[in-house]
């Protein structure tokens, strides 16, 4: 397959969702793409829904109901369907409209929210899906490109003067806190953005997973264009 992710050694790619879902992560590989050039007027679907919050979900009911043209059309079927798959799956797809997530400035040395490069952690053998339909893709950084914050000497002290228990409880103040997870990009790293259309899976940090978890980030959103995303 010839895309711009295929030469690639964290990147996968496959051409059917029963590939996506059966291929395994393997040495560097710790992210999945179902590659695709999606036909269909996905913007017509973001000016009819209705944001209500800064996220708000949409369920296939709000996509059913809209009015729209051929392309449009296209567009909810495409959506519908991926729905449809991860459900069939046994995954639980939420999709959602976005103008943007919460900040987290609690801190000014070190952020836990989406934005900052991070991993996602479960306690059950499981994987991230996500695809973005519409606006602005997140990024996926190689994990040698990428340092875990609480690694780095500066914030490390940081977090231990804020850190109020015994020494031997900071870890697990670092795991509660999800401090742990966040990722700093090295100097000349090269992030990779996944792009509109695609269908991804993506590695989480979980007891049996035989790869690094995926180092991501969600994007900083295109002034007044909101994002539809499909994320499980």
């Amino acid at each position: 397959m010839s895309n711009i992710f295929s030469e690639n050694n964290q990147i996968g790619t496959v051409s059917s969702f029963t590939d996506l879902v059966e291929t395994e992560f393997k040495d560097e590989m710790n992210a999945l793409c179902w590659y695709r050039n999606l036909e269909g007027d996905f913007a017509a679907l973001v000016s009819q829904l209705q944001l209500k919050e800064n996220i708000t979900e949409i369920f296939p009911k709000d996509l059913i109901a809209l009015q729209l043209s051929e392309d449009g059309n296209k567009a909810r079927e495409i959506i519908l369907n991926d729905l449809r798959l991860l459900t069939y799956f046994g995954a639980s797809p939420s999709l959602n409209l976005l103008k943007c997530y919460d900040r987290d400035d609690e801190f000014d040395f070190i952020a836990t929210d989406v934005y900052s490069y991070h991993v996602d952690r479960s306690p059950i053998a499981t994987d991230t899906f996500l695809c973005t339909y519409h606006g602005a893709a997140s990024d996926i950084i190689p994990n040698d490109q990428a340092e875990q914050k609480i690694l780095i000497p500066e914030i490390r002290k940081k977090l231990e003067a804020l850190h109020e228990g015994p020494s031997e409880e900071f870890e697990d103040f670092l795991k509660e806190n999800y401090f742990d997870l966040h990722y700093q990009a090295k100097p000349n790293a090269q992030p990779i953005n996944l792009g509109n259309g695609h269908l991804w899976r993506l590695a989480v940090d979980h007891p049996k997973q035989q790869v690094l978890p995926c180092i991501h980030r969600a994007p900083v959103e295109n002034e007044g264009e909101f994002r539809l995303l499909l994320i499980c």
